[in-house]
């Protein structure tokens, strides 16, 4: 693609590197905000740096947030006793959109994957063990991708959580296998989470 201006070439780089966007969307957005008032355009820059530059991670469940602890977390009524373990904020987004959950979440950050060169140890694991060993958790529901490596993950933290007496459950399997939870529709989202299934590990 050629460019007539050094400046409009390095805009349209730097927006094509999100994800899910070409080079030729890249410019329809650049182009697009060239037409808008100056003043949109600097709205836009000042909250995507104040968010990259403010956002916090959740201390208790790793969401994010602007405080120490996340919204879902302080509201008290909420289920404490009810983990839901998912691999990514989009993952806790798209579960609170069903509105059938009612508990609190513990955000993985990613899931294990040796190809990908992501361990355990690069997860939020281990304070999810700390917190269902030592507090009052009656059930964890593993709410992971129906891959390899969500299936991998989620016998992981099975096998670190011993014998501790709970309830261990997975969403049902309304989520194809391979799908990511993120881009399945609210409604079979939803009933997945209503009809999960005791975790085995067979």
């Amino acid at each position: 693609m050629e460019y007539s201006s050094k400046l409009l070439e390095q805009a349209v780089f730097e927006v094509a590197q999100l994800p899910g966007i070409g080079k030729r969307s890249a410019m329809r957005l650049v182009l697009h905000l060239l037409k808008q008032p100056a003043q949109q355009t600097e709205q836009l820059a000042n909250a995507l740096q104040k968010f990259r530059n403010e956002i916090k991670y959740c201390k208790n469940c790793h969401n994010l947030c602007d405080e120490e602890w996340c919204e879902i977390c302080m509201n008290k009524n909420r289920d404490t006793t009810l983990i839901c373990v998912v691999e990514d904020v989009r993952d806790v987004m798209a579960i609170e959109n069903t509105g059938f959950y009612k508990g609190l979440y513990h955000v993985l950050g990613g899931k294990i994957s040796p190809i990908d060169g992501v361990g355990p140890n690069q997860l939020n694991i281990q304070s999810l063990v700390e917190k269902v060993l030592t507090q009052d958790i009656n059930e964890v529901i593993f709410a992971l991708s129906a891959t390899i490596e969500g299936d991998t993950t989620m016998f992981y933290i099975v096998k670190q959580l011993g014998t501790k007496n709970i309830i261990l459950s997975t969403i049902a399997r309304g989520i194809a296998v391979g799908d990511e939870l993120e881009y399945a529709d609210e409604l079979t989202l939803g009933r997945s989470i209503q009809q999960r299934i005791p975790y085995k590990d067979n």
